[in-house]
């Protein structure tokens, strides 16, 4: 079996959120705990940081991590989804999971687990924990996929659980409340584990929501929002990264006392966390000349600070963007700079929403521009027609960059 072959199988044998949404989604921890008991709890033989949270946890997760290599850690990084290639999704001090290894464990481990069912991210999340004991990590930051207290990376017992924001996103799972939503994320909360907050919007119901978790579990609870912090200039620009690194200085403050990380190590992990990491995505500029970014931003929680960074670009502006039909399309698109030339399109998943009726919701709210088929043809037509003075920003979906890191770059 090829590596193309494993993965291809993954991809389409599991069901697969990336692509399909709803369908790829199962409630419940049974199949992780049997997965988990056949390969002997790998996760409990090094230490673990949890992550979750609607936006940001990407961002922090992958800049805890470079913090930790760069403190001489030999450091696991298991997030999702992936841009380009399926073996982002689980690092080791940067470096993607072999080919082979993937190749490995379909072939070693399909007859286990065929009758099971599991969905694609449970055989991530299985193979991602096999393969941090067998490289002997000292510790591993672990994504949540969606949610929490149901989420299959939810069986590990952390030194320190991140709970980065809440805002509306994957409601038909999590709840069309921020409390409710809350709820599910605070599921990561351990007893008598630490969990810093990074920000509740001053939303006093949300707060409380993880104030009542925390004091069932007798656990410490740091709001990062609440704390001082003096300003740390970061590799990632992005408007909302001085939300997310208010929340990493507030999880140093726990992970010193059980952690040797100095100044050094912090800002070395602050300022190269891309090159560290593999980090993509996140206000990632891809040329000068037209300034050309891309960010995954995919909900009305990203756009709040997407929108005002755009404001402030150089030039006519040229978005070329496309969603998902799942998100809050509407309420997106009317955050959208009106100012813009857009080049409508749609990703390459079946989540996608057709372009016809994206760029119909777009029209409604004053937006103007041309549809294409994919993200290829809307990048390159957008490229023509900016001048050097202009910005061509790619985005909308996780899926919409993906397309353009894998196919135009």
């Amino acid at each position: 079996m090829t590596y193309s072959e494993a993965t291809e199988y993954l991809f389409t044998s599991a069901p697969l959120f990336q692509n399909i949404g709803a369908g790829a989604y199962k409630e419940g921890l049974s199949n992780t705990e049997t997965l988990d008991a056949h390969h002997e709890h790998p996760h409990r033989k090094y230490l673990t940081i949890h992550v979750a949270g609607t936006n940001g946890k990407g961002s922090t997760s992958h800049t805890l991590a470079a913090i930790l290599q760069s403190a001489g850690y030999r450091v696991g990084l298991y997030t999702s989804p992936h841009l380009v290639d399926f073996r982002e999704r689980i690092r080791v001090n940067g470096e993607m999971i072999p080919e082979e290894r993937v190749v490995r464990f379909v072939e070693e481990e399909r007859e286990f687990f065929e009758p099971l069912h599991p969905s694609f991210f449970e055989l991530a999340t299985a193979l991602a924990f096999k393969y941090f004991e067998e490289v002997h990590v000292d510790i591993a930051v672990i994504e949540t996929g969606l949610g929490g207290r149901l989420d299959c990376t939810n069986i590990i017992s952390p030194i320190l659980s991140i709970i980065t924001n809440i805002s509306f996103d994957h409601v038909q799972f999590l709840g069309n409340t921020l409390t409710a939503i809350a709820g599910e994320k605070a599921g990561i909360i351990k007893p008598g584990i630490p969990v810093v907050v990074g920000e509740t919007g001053g939303n006093a119901d949300v707060r409380q929501v993880f104030v009542q978790k925390a004091e069932e579990a007798h656990s410490p609870i740091c709001f990062a929002d609440e704390m001082e912090h003096p300003h740390r200039e970061t590799q990632l620009k992005g408007f909302c990264q001085q939300k997310n690194t208010n929340t990493i200085l507030s999880a140093l403050g726990f992970l010193k006392e059980r952690l040797a990380l100095n100044e050094s190590a912090i800002n070395e992990g602050f300022m190269n966390v891309c090159e560290l990491t593999g980090l993509m995505g996140r206000w990632q500029t891809l040329k000068r000349t037209p300034l050309t970014v891309c960010d995954t931003g995919h909900n009305v929680g990203g756009w709040e600070y997407l929108s005002k960074q755009l404001e402030e670009t150089p030039g006519t502006l040229h978005i070329v963007i496309g969603m998902v039909g799942d998100k809050d399309v509407r309420k997106v698109v009317s955050m959208l700079p009106k100012r813009a030339r857009y080049y409508f399109t749609q990703a390459s998943v079946a989540r996608a929403m057709p372009v016809e009726e994206f760029a119909g919701i777009a029209m409604e709210y004053g937006l103007e521009g041309r549809t294409y088929d994919n993200v290829v043809q809307a990048y390159n037509e957008a490229s023509a027609e900016a001048l050097a003075e202009d910005t061509i920003f790619i985005g909308g979906s996780t899926f919409v960059v993906a397309d353009l890191l894998a196919n135009a770059l």
